[in-house]
């Protein structure tokens, strides 16, 4: 898999913030994507050091649209924990 196919996009929400300040950033990140490939990905594209990859897929819910329903599409999270001293520039100021 490519490297800029691995990375969907980031996840900003509070709980991801409070991460950060650990020197925890999380991504949503191809359903197909391995912990190496997410690994190479972050380290390619920010210029950093990778300490630790952690992933859970996330199933899809049921939602209501009127009289018809159906599930989201199931997708993958990545939490990405840089080495001491690395951080990401994307996020700061965010």
């Amino acid at each position: 898999m490519e490297i800029t196919q691995v990375l969907v996009r980031p996840i900003v929400t509070e709980k991801s913030n409070r991460l950060m300040i650990e020197g925890k950033y999380t991504f949503q990140v191809a359903v197909r994507a391995t912990k190496p490939e997410i690994r190479r990905a972050v380290e390619t594209l920010f210029d950093v050091k990778v300490d630790r990859v952690t992933t859970m897929r996330i199933k899809g819910k049921y939602r209501r649209q009127g009289k018809t329903g159906g599930y989201r599409s199931d997708w993958k999270k990545a939490i990405v924990q840089l080495k001491p001293g690395s951080s990401i520039q994307l996020y700061e100021g965010v």
